[in-house]
């Protein structure tokens, strides 16, 4: 397993605002396959890892300390996007299948310990349709204590997509066609919601971040100057919404960029980077709102770093 080592780069006279645990996972020989997405619980300090590969368990499950707990294998197929939800009653697990066998084509809800609650979208079935719901390979979710739901679909099929959907699954609006205008996708890759009411979504292979009102859709500016290197592949805030994270798969590096309070979205900053080892490819990352640590799953290492606050 190739191990990554951290550097990070000054930028703009900023000392190093992350470093590596060495000591995460305390076992990582768990890692048997491709290391997708990855979610934390902060409330219950558990941190869940969606992998791909013949064989291998698609869910992991690890404490913050790194401990391996359990996995489990039903009913996914190829898992792309997870995301964790705590309410006041109980907590859950989003997953979003991008398969193209029976299981696909859906985002899923499960109990932590990994049955299945609920199924979006139609099962095997790519499409566009809203009645019945249906994605094609839907690549990320984000959830609000609401109930409501963003879903960005997706991740290289016929949609180029988000949309937000009512507590029982119905659509409340929608945006994106394929293309490179103003509200339009290609390939939107990562989706989260900040207290001040703006969807952030990292618009892949347009190389920009769009941000939307979640109330209404409606556009409200991009970013487009931090990623002439490489497009965002996440978007995921700090604890303390200062930041937000983005990984930049072709160049393995992670980006912190300052994010905006209420108002004008600006231009982008970039305030900060960690330089990841070559070929470690970081896809997507989760940050544990509590701690503020970052965990990166890396594609190319087949692996999960976590990354703690200095």
């Amino acid at each position: 397993v190739l191990k990554a080592f951290n550097y990070s780069s000054s930028w703009k006279g900023q000392q190093q605002m992350y470093k590596l645990d060495i000591g995460w996972p305390k076992i990582p020989e768990y890692f048997t396959g491709q290391t997708f997405c990855v979610a934390v619980d902060s409330l219950h300090g558990l941190v869940y890892v969606g992998q791909r590969g013949d064989n291998v368990p698609k869910v992991l499950v690890f404490s913050e300390e790194g401990y391996f707990l359990y996995s489990w294998n039903n009913t996914v197929e190829m898992p792309h996007g997870i995301f964790v939800l705590n309410t006041a009653t109980d907590s859950s697990v989003w997953i979003t299948d991008v398969g193209t066998g029976k299981y696909g084509h859906t985002v899923k809800q499960y109990s932590p310990s990994g049955k299945l609650m609920q199924i979006l979208g139609t099962p095997g079935n790519a499409g566009s349709s809203l009645i019945p719901l249906q994605f094609d390979q839907p690549a990320e979710i984000f959830v609000e204590e609401s109930g409501d739901i963003y879903v960005v679909d997706g991740d290289g099929g016929m949609n180029n997509r988000l949309l937000k959907l009512s507590n029982d699954y119905k659509e409340i609006w929608l945006t994106g066609t394929n293309g490179t205008g103003i509200g339009q996708f290609k390939i939107p890759h990562s989706v989260t919601v900040d207290p001040f009411g703006r969807v952030w979504v990292a618009d892949r292979d347009n190389k920009r971040i769009q941000v939307f009102d979640k109330v209404t859709g409606e556009w409200l500016g991009s970013w487009s100057s931090c990623f002439s290197e490489d497009g965002p592949y996440s978007v995921r805030f700090t604890a303390d919404y200062k930041y937000l994270i983005v990984a930049q798969l072709n160049i393995n590096r992670l980006a912190i960029l300052a994010a905006p309070p209420v108002g004008s979205i600006g231009d982008c900053v970039m305030v900060n980077t960690v330089q990841l080892a070559d070929e470690t490819k970081p896809h997507l990352v989760d940050v544990d709102m509590k701690s503020g640590a970052v965990y990166v799953a890396e594609i190319g290492a087949q692996q999960v770093q976590k990354y703690v606050p200095l």
